[in-house]
């Protein structure tokens, strides 16, 4: 789970495997696997670093670079 921040500031928790993409349109965009969109005060690095951090916490980083695949 990540934490980040909505335009108005409040904060939330998201379950960062449910992410399929993160873009800027300037604001931060992130779609879900479900095709529904969140907009977001954290800037896309900042969303990026967080998934990657999340991914390491809970090993799926180490899975990834075990079976080969560049992408982390």
């Amino acid at each position: 789970m990540i934490q980040l921040s909505r335009l108005n500031g409040s904060t939330f928790t998201l379950n960062a495997l449910l992410i399929e993409q993160v873009e800027s349109f300037p604001d931060t965009t992130i779609t879900l696997v479900n095709g529904k969109k969140i907009v977001v005060l954290n800037s896309e690095e900042e969303v990026v670093e967080a998934i990657t951090s999340y991914y390491k916490r809970i090993g799926l980083q180490r899975i990834h670079k075990e079976t080969g695949d560049e992408c982390e």
